[in-house]
């Protein structure tokens, strides 16, 4: 169904391919990815494994996902698809003229504080995975979790810096508030970030995950923990209500899809910014790329993505208000393809932002796959920890429009435009495997390159993720890491794009790839940028 290199001769790849017969788990986290596979052994398929896996990252990777996030999943189970919309919407009191009454005439929603806590959709969203198709209970699935929040974990570098990182966020650039204790009581140590090494217990979100093992998803959204989430919502002049728990509920969805030269690319719908990566695939097919890493390839790639961005963030925000059917159709792409030039342009005013998310996929031995993805959107979120829970909210509602004529404005129990995207790969009706890209608006812009890689340069899943990367910031700016080839940055500055180093690693996305060959052989790539690995047996 799938041809690739494997020895890709047109890339040094950092690591080996990974193959397994039985099972596969890849993430961001050697631990995380260990405590999926622990479950696929005890019997689990592959849904149990994402559950499993999905938990241990909220306490192996904190700084990226918390127990107060979102989560999206696509599923391949059984040869059907289904995609899941495990999001959260915001407080029935989160209006426009509450914010303003309570932050002033600011321009834009604040990253820190309350006000941009949405409900969090994640623990329903496990609950529903296991419920609709996990053969284990979702007890057994959190068991590797709790333990490593009990028993502890070394801290490995690129957490640690991640650790640092939030210090200086919530407590050096920020006001010295009351509001963030939670969080320096839950996640410093003697008042420090953990350094590489470092053995970390999170005692308290071991607590918290034991009572939804015990109790289900009820006791987040209707009971104990419910009623400490309103309290401390309260106490800092938040918006919530019991009844914006209670009402919560995930939705399950149709994943969409662009047929890209013969391969159904698979994204879910609005509100996240799926659509985005497979608008700019309309656009991209409609052009004939030259050669790998050519300037005229790379060139159409970034002013594809740039069109794509241009429409996407100014139409998609909730479900119930969002209608992008037309930017989803061949006709859109060959639109636009005409307009794209040899020379660079602007096509949108608006920045994306930078956000931490974790992403994992999973394959078991019956063919079942896993696309999951989750998020506290920046970093450990809000900065928002309910005292004695574990439980980092997200600050999702930072990314609500203060315009009150922009479709994503921020309104009641209103779910927001969402960065983070869960990826599919098919060919005729049958799996090819799940792949995802963290890293904010970074996502459908390494989901465009990796694809291209895999489908028009036919490099091996672990070559495709480790071609050095480009990122559009805005206008004609553009960020390369610093392995990018530098004849091609001269040619792309001739383009007219203004092209800079970064020499920040976790700017250019943290990925994983799992590819299932026809024979059934399991076909792994993990991230070379940070300390992902993957699991296997």
């Amino acid at each position: 169904m799938i041809s690739f290199d494997h020895h890709s001769t047109k890339i040094v790849s950092h690591r080996n391919l990974i193959l397994a017969k039985n099972g596969m788990v890849a993430t961001g986290s050697t631990l995380a990815s260990s405590a999926g596979l622990e479950i696929l052994r005890k019997g689990g398929n592959a849904v149990d494994a994402a559950i499993a896996t999905a938990a241990a990252l909220t306490v192996v990777e904190p700084t990226a996902n918390g127990l107060g996030g979102d989560c999206f999943a696509i599923v391949w189970m059984n040869k059907k698809i289904f995609g899941l919309n495990a999001s959260g919407y915001s407080p029935e009191n989160l209006t426009l003229n509450n914010v303003r009454a309570k932050h002033g005439d600011i321009e834009k929603m604040p990253m820190v504080d309350w006000t941009p806590v949405m409900v969090p959709g994640q623990i329903k969203g496990w609950e529903s995975l296991s419920q609709r198709f996990g053969k284990l209970s979702l007890s057994e699935c959190l068991e590797p979790a709790i333990r490593y929040a009990q028993e502890g974990y070394p801290v490995g570098s690129t957490l640690a810096m991640g650790w640092k990182a939030s210090v200086v966020r919530y407590l050096e650039k920020e006001e010295k508030h009351p509001r963030f204790d939670g969080w320096k009581d839950t996640f410093l140590f003697d008042g420090k970030a953990p350094e590489f090494g470092d053995i970390v217990r999170l005692p308290d979100h071991a607590k918290t995950l034991g009572l939804i093992a015990k109790f289900g998803s009820d006791v987040f959204y209707k009971g104990e923990i419910a009623n400490r989430i309103v309290e401390e919502s309260k106490k800092f002049s938040g918006f919530f209500e019991k009844a914006d728990l209670e009402g919560y509920d995930v939705e399950w969805v149709d994943p969409i899809f662009a047929d890209y030269r013969g391969y159904d690319v698979l994204e879910l719908p609005a509100n996240t910014q799926g659509p985005i990566t497979l608008m700019a695939l309309n656009i991209l097919k409609q052009f004939n790329l030259d050669k790998h890493q050519s300037i005229d390839s790379i060139h159409k790639q970034i002013e594809s993505i740039k069109m794509a961005f241009a429409d996407g963030l100014e139409h998609i925000s909730d479900p119930t208000v969002t209608n992008i059917a037309d930017l989803l159709s061949d006709e859109y792409g060959i639109t636009r393809s005409k307009q794209l030039k040899k020379r660079a342009q602007i096509f949108t005013p608006l920045t994306p932002h930078s956000s931490g998310t974790v992403y994992l996929a999973t394959a078991d031995n019956e063919g079942n796959m896993v696309s999951l993805i989750q998020s506290n959107y920046t970093g450990f979120g809000s900065g928002m920890v309910v005292p004695g829970t574990g439980i980092a909210m997200n600050n999702r509602g930072a990314q609500f429009s203060l315009n009150e004529r922009h479709i994503n404005v921020v309104a009641p129990r209103k779910k927001t435009l969402h960065t983070i995207i869960p990826g599919f790969l098919m060919k005729d009706g049958e799996a090819i495997g799940p792949f995802g890209i963290m890293g904010g608006f970074m996502q459908p812009q390494a989901h465009l390159q990796v694809l291209s890689h895999i489908i028009d340069f036919h490099l091996n899943p672990q070559a495709a993720l480790d071609v050095p990367r480009w990122q559009w910031i805005e206008g004609k700016k553009i960020w390369v890491e610093e392995s990018f080839d530098r004849k091609l940055m001269k040619q792309l500055i001739n383009r007219g794009h203004e092209v800079e180093f970064s020499k920040q690693v976790g700017l250019f996305g943290r990925g994983q790839v799992i590819v299932r060959l026809n024979n059934g052989t399991l076909v792994g790539g993990c991230e070379s940028r940070t300390d992902s690995n993957i699991a296997c047996y």
